[in-house]
């Protein structure tokens, strides 16, 4: 297939296995899912473009669900990427914006791919045991006693 022989195939068919928790990962539709993630960086239209050009069948609604979660709130483009490094000025907080967007849309999809498979019969057990403890800890980032918050405090410690 010419796909798989371009270097954009190679890419994506080398880097695949990496969003196969996610449920895009697998089969030359995982190929052009990849491609349209990586282009995504370049241009979140590409993604679209990419959709355009290639025809993604193969993919399970779930997987598709999985697949627009992930590039929805994955890095943005590289001109955002730009803006974000004049914007906070420094390289490290930058790198780490970019792989905290990146580790949240894949923990995010990760969860609805993990457990929705419950539901549509394609269950990975080493998959949904991960998801429910990265959701877990979702849960308890919401629900934690902030410690900052002046509301618990006490009568008599506000006097002080």
């Amino acid at each position: 297939m010419e796909l798989e022989s371009s270097v954009l195939g190679i890419i994506g068919n080398a880097i695949k296995v990496i969003f196969a928790p996610l449920g895009f990962g697998t089969g030359v539709a995982g190929i052009k899912a990849t491609i349209a993630t990586v282009m995504g960086l370049v241009a979140k239209e590409e993604v679209v473009g990419v959709f355009g050009v290639l025809d993604f069948e193969g993919m399970t609604k779930l997987a598709a669900y999985s697949f627009l979660l992930f590039n929805l709130l994955c890095a943005p483009c590289f001109a955002a990427i730009g803006a974000i490094k004049r914007e906070m000025n420094s390289a490290k907080w930058t790198w780490f914006a970019i792989g905290y967007q990146c580790a949240l849309a894949y923990a995010v999809s990760l969860c609805v791919y993990q457990i929705g498979s419950i539901f549509t019969g394609g269950l990975n057990v080493f998959g949904l045991i991960f998801a429910v403890i990265v959701l877990a800890g979702f849960l308890y980032l919401l629900f934690r006693k902030n410690k900052y918050d002046d509301n618990h405090l006490t009568v008599n410690s506000k006097k002080k």
